[in-house]
């Protein structure tokens, strides 16, 4: 069996950086723990001060089956190249046509800049554009395929 897993971003804006994500992965806000009406009324009743309730966001995906996501403000800023990155499987992955595939990602390329995001190169295999490495506004690094 499994482990049931979650992935967690550092970063210094949770909440900007969270809705960036919902839009690249099709996510939604992670509703409050049952029992809250909010994630406000949640933080209040364990305590946490007003001045840090932004500094989490969380996601899920809505049909339940990836991981969920948190983003946490922390003070420090990103000093280098990812040494994890996400695969955005936009196109449909490898095993799709490049000729569904490819145009799928120039879509997803285009809507994502509009959204924040950089490119940071395009990579090529056998002669032909394969897939996009993007930096999320954060400069996070993640790959369209």
């Amino acid at each position: 069996m499994a482990t049931k897993w979650s992935l967690t971003i550092d970063c210094a804006y949770p909440a900007k950086l969270a809705k960036f994500w919902a839009l690249a992965l099709g996510y939604v806000e992670k509703p409050a723990p049952a029992g809250f009406e909010s994630w406000e009324e949640w933080l209040a009743h364990h305590g946490v001060p007003e001045d840090e309730w932004d500094d989490g966001a969380y996601l899920l995906d809505p049909d339940g089956v990836g991981p969920t996501l948190s983003f946490l403000k922390v003070p420090e800023p990103k000093l280098m190249k990812n040494r994890l990155h996400l695969d955005v499987q936009v196109g449909g992955g490898r095993e799709t046509p490049w000729e569904i595939r490819w145009p799928r990602v120039v879509e997803a390329v285009e809507r994502l800049t509009m959204a924040g995001a950089t490119v940071v190169r395009e990579d090529e295999l056998q002669g032909r554009p394969d897939h996009v490495v993007m930096a999320d506004p954060e400069g996070n690094e993640f790959c369209l395929v």
